[in-house]
């Protein structure tokens, strides 16, 4: 039981952390049409952002807490994020708007590994310890333990999806969102800049990206070039099991994954008789893509059309 109880805590942490990517998924396609499979890469450049501001802001105040600076460089990598992720839409995405769907697949794919080598000869290929800037005395919750940056991970993440569920259903900017994923013509015929509406979808889906990059770097311990591609590829898996272009199907298809890989992981190694341990734990992210695939495409919640942000 208490196996069971740990897993769990651990498996709502790691889905958090796919939520979080998995909403940039779902807005980009709800509102465009496009998986942008540089998403993940995204989430990457933000924990190396954070990771070298965090080089820079010790040295410059070793007096301060740690979580103010954790909290600074998040900020500042969100932004740099931002930036990159407008660009990468008004250069890549923008011009092939109207060309078939494959152009802009395909573009996103280049786009990923571009950012990739980008990262491997500005950050070089190595891996990078993330210092620890958080308490690491775990917390005991019955027989399992939870870590202050598990704790901080949970938070920040009902904190971001709070935020973000208030801006798409009670803000101007939500309802642009919303009646540009319904028909981008009628919506510019009405005074609504779809341009304008893109741009910020991908700003604010750089931003969760970077709040899950830098939450998996402080939970793992570890930066590198090559880290988004698997938790974009989960996110993505998470987006379509919940729903792409379903805000809330892309939250509960983060947290189920993240459920059934960690509970998967730790029971994996009693199942197969010791022949399998928890480091094959990806088979069950990509196990439940292809069950979803198979058996119900449109994913757990379906599409809402008028849901779509």
């Amino acid at each position: 039981m208490d196996v069971l109880l740990q897993q769990v805590i651990n498996g709502l942490v790691l889905g958090s952390m796919y939520a979080l990517v998995a909403l940039g998924y779902t807005m980009v396609y709800g509102i465009i049409n496009l998986i942008n499979f540089a998403h993940g890469e995204v989430l990457m450049i933000g924990a190396l952002c954070s990771w070298s501001l965090i080089q820079i802001l010790q040295p410059a105040f070793p007096e301060a807490p740690g979580w103010i600076i954790l909290l600074i460089a998040m900020v500042l990598a969100s932004l740099a994020a931002a930036a990159l992720n407008f660009a990468i839409e008004k250069i890549a995405y923008r011009p092939l708007r109207n060309a078939p769907k494959l152009a802009p697949l395909i573009t996103a794919i280049g786009m990923s590994i571009f950012l990739q080598t980008i990262a491997m000869i500005v950050w070089k290929p190595n891996y990078k310890p993330f210092p620890t800037l958080l308490p690491t005395t775990p917390i005991g919750i019955g027989e399992a333990v939870i870590t202050p940056t598990q704790l901080m991970i949970l938070g920040l993440t009902v904190v971001a999806l709070a935020v973000l569920s208030w801006l798409v259903n009670a803000t101007r900017l939500g309802r642009a969102m919303r009646a540009t994923a319904e028909n981008p013509r009628m919506a510019s015929l009405m005074g609504v800049k779809p341009d304008m509406v893109i741009s910020a979808t991908f700003i604010i889906g750089a931003v969760l990206a970077t709040l899950a990059g830098v939450m998996w770097a402080s939970n793992y311990g570890t930066v590198h070039h090559a880290m988004g591609f698997l938790p974009g590829l989960k996110a993505f898996t998470a987006a379509v099991f919940g729903g792409i272009g379903n805000l809330g199907g892309a939250v509960v298809g983060g947290l189920l994954l993240g459920l059934i890989e960690s509970i998967g992981s730790g029971y994996l190694g009693e199942l197969t008789g010791g022949v399998l341990g928890s480091q094959y734990s990806d088979i069950f992210a990509f196990l439940v893509l292809i069950l979803v695939l198979t058996l119900r495409p449109s994913g757990l919640m379906g599409e809402r059309v008028a849901d779509r942000a």
